[in-house]
């Protein structure tokens, strides 16, 4: 499949072939790479965590260690944060590298961080509050009563369900929470965040930046955190997006924008992403992704129509990179079976492992690689996550690029599959209070 794929990219008349090189802790790049593989461009993909070793076996080509190859390769890519050291050293050595500084790393990982320097730019910020301590956290909450939002820092984030949003005006849920995690959580979470609450739309807005500027158009963009439609259940991190590309808007030059003297003093080259609170009195940033989001990725490769490794190479080389792009919306949503979101090794191996995705009709259009192996012929689920596929539409209108998008999910067979039935429904109230406020001009 992978060398048919090489075929078909070659003979679309793409540009001369460049050698690629994807770096990843957990398998989370494959569909970009394999993207750029069917752009017939040369892909070598590295995976450091062994339980994910198998995720896109069969799509592009693999390899057991990443470094002896880094001379190899025309670009490297690296997939997440903590890569940041290692690419700030290999451009020092003058090599093209998309993703990763040390300082937008940071501007992740450390919310404490990340919230100074937007201070520091002229960006609004919420209050917050950083702790180590859950009793003098909840001592905080009973002095000043409120509503507030419990944010992992570190490690933590990753936990996606810790994150918890209070719904009590004298915070006592905030309070009840804490006392739970300190029963439950108090050796993993050591280091937290308490955020005042604010009501109004939750929207984000992202740019690719070549390490001197941002490259427009500019990706505003509504995630669907929540495991069930309605906003019900755990949070996954992400269970679908609605998005859209944008020329330059007040909702961007009044936050990333001014973030810009920053990432080039840090050499970053990449996808950065703002995710913010906005209402009448103001937009207020919540936290940076700087790196490829996920699914966002893959769902702005239905919007986009640049080729991929092209882009990508221009952006390491810190060119002026065309990013050519759909008008209208793009919707993408998460095909996942059990244990996602949480971890369960022996849940998988029971329910998941190995198992099988069927195509009712041999269509592939909008159908993106999540944890997936192409084996003797078949699609089949690999690593051990249960985030399986994202699968992509796009219009004119939202309603269109729903239609398609749920279309192409109608066509798909996995056993135990779930996914939200809702992702784009929130965008008639969203934006009408958007450009009320004047924030999408």
């Amino acid at each position: 499949m992978a060398s048919d794929s090489n075929a078909n990219g070659a003979a679309n008349g793409e540009k001369k072939s460049i050698k690629v090189l994807f770096v990843s802790f957990e398998g989370l790049i494959g569909d970009l790479a394999w993207q750029i593989h069917k752009e017939g461009h040369e892909v070598k993909y590295f995976i450091s965590e062994k339980s994910e070793k198998d995720v896109c076996d069969g799509f592009v080509d693999k390899c057991d260690d990443w470094k002896p190859l880094k001379d190899w390769a025309d670009l490297i890519i690296f997939d997440d944060i903590n890569f940041g050291g290692v690419a700030d050293g290999l451009r020092k050595e003058g090599k093209a590298v998309v993703g990763g500084s040390a300082y937008a790393d940071k501007l992740e990982d450390d919310r404490d961080f990340g919230q100074f320097e937007l201070k520091k730019a002229g960006i609004n910020i919420l209050p917050n509050w950083n702790f180590t301590d859950f009793d003098e956290a909840i001592k905080f909450v009973q002095s000043n009563p409120a509503r507030y939002v419990i944010k992992p820092n570190g490690s933590a984030q990753n936990e996606k369900e810790l994150l918890f949003i209070g719904q009590e005006e004298d915070g006592n849920d905030i309070v009840n929470v804490l006392l739970r995690y300190k029963k439950s959580w108090s050796k993993k979470l050591n280091n937290f965040q308490l955020q005042k609450f604010v009501q109004g739309v939750e929207v984000a807005v992202g740019a690719f930046f070549n390490g001197k500027d941002f490259v427009y158009p500019i990706n505003v963009n509504f995630e669907h955190k929540r495991m069930f439609s309605g906003g019900l259940g755990p949070n996954t991190g992400e269970m679908g997006t609605l998005m859209f590309w944008s020329p330059g808007n007040k909702l961007f030059n009044e936050t990333l924008a001014k973030m810009k003297p920053y990432l080039a003093a840090s050499g970053y080259v990449g996808y950065v992403d703002l995710n913010c609170i906005v209402n009448a009195k103001g937009i207020y940033p919540l936290e940076f992704t700087s790196r490829f989001g996920y699914p966002t990725i893959s769902i702005q490769m239905e919007g986009v129509i640049s080729g991929w490794g092209d882009f990508l190479h221009q952006l390491a080389l810190g060119q002026n990179a065309e990013l050519r792009t759909k008008k209208g919306f793009q919707i993408g949503v998460v095909i996942a079976v059990p244990p996602f979101p949480f971890t369960d090794q022996a849940a998988f191996k029971r329910y998941s492992e190995d198992a099988i995705i069927i195509f009712k009709k041999p269509s592939f259009d909008g159908v993106h690689l999540g944890d997936v192996k192409f084996v003797d012929g078949d699609w089949r689920l690999a690593g051990q996550s249960g985030y399986s596929l994202i699968v992509t539409g796009s219009g004119i209108t939202v309603e269109e690029a729903q239609k398609q998008a749920y279309k192409r999910i109608d066509n798909i067979l996995i056993p135990n599959l779930f996914y939200r039935t809702d992702i784009g429904n929130r965008w008639v109230r969203d934006s009408d209070m958007l450009h009320t406020w004047g924030y999408l001009y």
